[in-house]
């Protein structure tokens, strides 16, 4: 169980546990504006929850392709003070056909093409992107967001730097690009990208987690201090 300040994440079911990548997306993605927002690989729930809490008037989709996650994501929510305004299909990206379009599409995708798989059969299914290739991912966000909607991830850096080449091809744009490190000496580890359909010169920082062990910087505390119970 994993305890945040305005709801639980239970995660006993989900092969894929609460970490900090789904927390820098949840927290640093743009969310005001959006009356719609699709959870793609939801996992325990956390994105979709995230996103509620951010945005208090979005309608939340929320998709996985595991059985067990959606039952685990469906109770996380039914505990959650918004119950009422995110919904839980058990589908895949590539047979999902909703009547509506999206503002803003979050996912925090298997991270590894072409990789040595987990040999714990979930959890390698969780980590690894044979059930929605990074390609897929952009051609289906293409399908279903809004003109004016956004797709926002966060990927390793060898896989986002390919990701932004295709989704360039199919249309669709970096807005904002945060390069994330561990530590001031370290390179950056994740990218988070925030794709639209407009083309721009992208908005690029840079995110340090920690200054020394245990030891956060203030951009981090900033970021995650509404969602972590110790982070001030």
């Amino acid at each position: 169980m994993f305890q945040f300040k305005q709801f639980t994440i239970h995660q006993d079911r989900t092969p894929m546990k609460v970490g900090t990548d789904g927390v820098l997306l949840g927290a640093w993605a743009e969310l005001e504006n959006a009356s719609t927002i699709l959870d793609i690989g939801t996992g325990t729930g956390l994105l979709a929850l995230m996103a509620a809490q951010r945005n208090s008037r979005a309608q939340i989709d929320a998709i996985d392709i595991v059985a067990s996650a959606c039952q685990q994501a469906q109770e996380n929510i039914h505990l959650s003070p918004w119950s009422t305004r995110i919904r839980v299909y058990q589908q895949a990206l590539q047979s999902f056909h909703p009547s509506y379009s999206y503002d803003c599409i979050l996912c925090n995708p298997p991270f590894f093409e072409h990789s040595t798989p987990a040999p714990e059969p979930a959890r390698s299914l969780a980590r690894h992107s044979d059930p929605l290739p990074h390609h897929e991912l952009i051609d289906h966000a293409v399908r279903l967001l809004l003109p004016a909607g956004s797709l926002q991830v966060i990927l390793p850096v060898q896989e986002a730097n390919r990701l932004i080449l295709y989704a360039e091809s199919k249309g669709l744009f970096p807005h904002r690009i945060t390069h994330v490190h561990p530590t001031p000496e370290k390179a950056a580890k994740r990218l988070l990208i925030h794709f639209t359909f407009c083309r721009q010169s992208p908005e690029e920082n840079k995110l340090i987690i920690e200054l020394a062990r245990h030891h956060y910087s203030q951009e981090y505390i900033a970021l995650t201090r509404t969602f972590y119970l110790k982070m001030e």
